[in-house]
């Protein structure tokens, strides 16, 4: 027997996006929700993250709109010292269950069903107790659309035989007798991770063998500090980042100026980046990563045996007492990019980089406050996501119009300024316009954002 419902909005997945997306809802709107989703509990991925994982950006900056998820704490200690906190994966998947127990469920107007298979068409099942379910909405929200693959379920894409000693990152924590060694396979955020999770647990460097397909451009977490005590940092970090772009005379010039500006790190300075994930990553874990001699830049890895380690350029020697840390997992695999508003289906995307729980929380609100769907979707451009470093030109550019767009609607700005997963208009706002420095780099930003949008174009119409 199948069990029929009725709602508002049906929101496929309770992980960060849908969490998000749902919290607008419920405080911007009388509308009633139901939530599914295949977790145990909401958060999505984090049910499953490694044990040591940690936000790559301020907490501020992550969770639902209503609830803050910060400490208001800086570090003290270790390779994030004198930024703001970094919520552990424990404290994350806490404060979701809290959110949902105390903030949504309490409405009367949320309906959740974990543990639960969605198999479309308003139609899901309990993995649990086999019951069927039916459901009528307005409008259905798939919080999956930016599916993230996470490291303790990923199949990866070469081939390991039987009997090597090969673990996802997460198993990393369950070591009893120190190996003859570590490959770790991966150059993304997970391979940093686990690099300088061994590092802080005292393994030698020279124990550690790092694939690395393709070096990455990062981003410098200073540079991204909330609280007005960081404006320059972070909105010179902007300053900055548009006046290299405009003064460029090449691609490959705008990422040296990029570079030497202080918006983009890099691990080695001898080797250019290829990749870009939009990765963030404090200095001193820069430097700590640097320690790690022994990087292998053959390409990916075709296969594993109990001799060796097959890559695209060559072989290395392994041996059953190596053990190979599977990192190789991209964290959003779906790169296809549809429109967000599409009659009565919603798909939540990236509207401003590196941000997906506040994209979700304004496009929550956009669906809120707005009944148009093309100026829905003009408000709500997808920002793509980036892979190869010439993404960071598309990238960036998608979003500065979003910005722009935002700016020239006096409402959006009004609820920009008073989202607190926004930040970044809150700091502008907040500063004295008889303090002279800080109006400078307000002004320097204004000036040459125009410029930016137009160098980038030229460069996109260079790469075809």
């Amino acid at each position: 027997m199948t069990e029929q419902l009725k709602t508002d909005y049906l929101i496929i997945g309770s992980g960060a996006v849908g969490m998000a997306f749902a919290d607008v809802l419920l405080h911007e709107t009388d509308a009633n929700i139901i939530l599914v989703d295949r977790y145990p509990k909401p958060g999505g991925h984090w049910n499953v993250a490694y044990p040591y994982v940690t936000l790559h950006q301020p907490s501020q900056y992550y969770g639902v709109s209503s609830v803050e998820l910060s400490t208001g704490k800086k570090d003290q200690v270790g390779l994030n010292k004198g930024l703001s906190d970094l919520a552990s994966g424990q404290a994350v998947s806490a404060y979701y269950d809290e959110v949902m127990k105390h903030v949504f469920l309490p409405t009367g107007r949320v309906q959740y069903f974990p543990m639960c298979d969605y198999k479309g068409e308003g139609r899901f099942e309990c993995m649990l107790s086999g019951k069927s379910y039916e459901v009528e909405s307005q409008k259905e929200v798939d919080a999956t659309w930016l599916k993230t693959s996470v490291p303790s379920t990923h199949k990866p894409n070469f081939h390991v035989d039987e009997g090597v000693n090969f673990i996802p990152l997460n198993d990393l924590t369950k070591i009893k007798k120190a190996p003859e060694g570590y490959v770790v396979i991966g150059a993304g955020k997970t391979g940093i991770d686990a690099v300088l999770w061994l590092l802080d647990n005292r393994v030698d460097p020279d124990m550690i063998r790092w694939i690395m397909p393709r070096d990455a451009w990062l981003l410098d977490r200073e540079n991204t500090q909330p609280g007005i005590e960081f404006f320059h940092s972070t909105m010179e970090a902007q300053a900055g980042q548009f006046e290299a772009i405009v003064n460029s005379t090449s691609i490959e010039d705008m990422f040296d100026r990029l570079e030497a500006c202080g918006y983009f790190l890099r691990i080695d300075k001898n080797v250019r980046p290829k990749m870009f994930h939009g990765a963030t990553i404090s200095r001193a874990e820069v430097e700590a990563l640097r320690r790690v001699k022994n990087i292998i830049r053959m390409g990916r890895v075709q296969r594993i045996t109990g001799t060796e380690i097959i890559l695209d350029e060559g072989t290395l020697p392994t041996t059953s007492n190596i053990v190979h840390v599977d990192c190789s997992a991209r964290a959003v695999e779906n790169e296809e990019i549809v429109p967000v508003f599409q009659g009565n289906k919603i798909i939540p995307q990236m509207v401003r980089s590196y941000q997906p729980v506040f994209s979700a929380a304004l496009i929550a609100h956009v669906e809120a406050a707005y009944n148009d769907e093309a100026e829905k979707n003009r408000l709500c451009g997808v920002v793509p996501l980036p892979n190869h470093d010439t993404d960071y030109i598309k990238f960036t550019s998608a979003f500065m119009m979003n910005q722009y767009n935002w700016g020239q609607d006096k409402a959006l700005s009004k609820w920009l300024l008073g989202n607190r997963l926004d930040g970044f208009s809150d700091m502008v706002a907040g500063v004295d316009r008889d303090d002279t420095e800080k109006v400078a780099v307000l002004k320097r930003i204004r000036k040459n954002a125009p410029m930016a949008v137009m160098k980038l174009h030229q460069y996109l119409g260079e790469l075809g």
